[in-house]
């Protein structure tokens, strides 16, 4: 499922429009990227976790020539769903 097709389904659900969905969905992806990019958690109960982790530096290696290289520390956004989230998942 794509973003259109998101807003879509939503709208349908929800009986908004489109228009409507897919600015409310366009502000809380804003707010989530921020939040997160500030260093803090932004936790939706049920569903999950979006957070910023750092990355350890490491030593990697280029996959053409075989050589070693350094990877630089960074921080990279993460998310961890949650209990509800995960049993949705796994119900067979």
């Amino acid at each position: 499922m794509n973003k259109e097709e998101l807003v879509q389904e939503i709208a349908k659900k929800a009986k908004y429009t489109q228009k409507e969905v897919a600015e409310i969905l366009k502000v809380t992806l804003e707010v989530v990227e921020k939040t997160v990019a500030k260093g803090k958690k932004v936790t939706l109960v049920g569903f999950g976790t979006f957070q910023a982790k750092k990355r350890a530096a490491r030593t990697g290696r280029n996959p053409q020539t075989g050589a070693e290289i350094e990877i630089p520390e960074k921080t990279v956004p993460t998310f961890s769903p949650g209990k509800a989230f995960k049993e949705r998942v796994n119900k067979k």
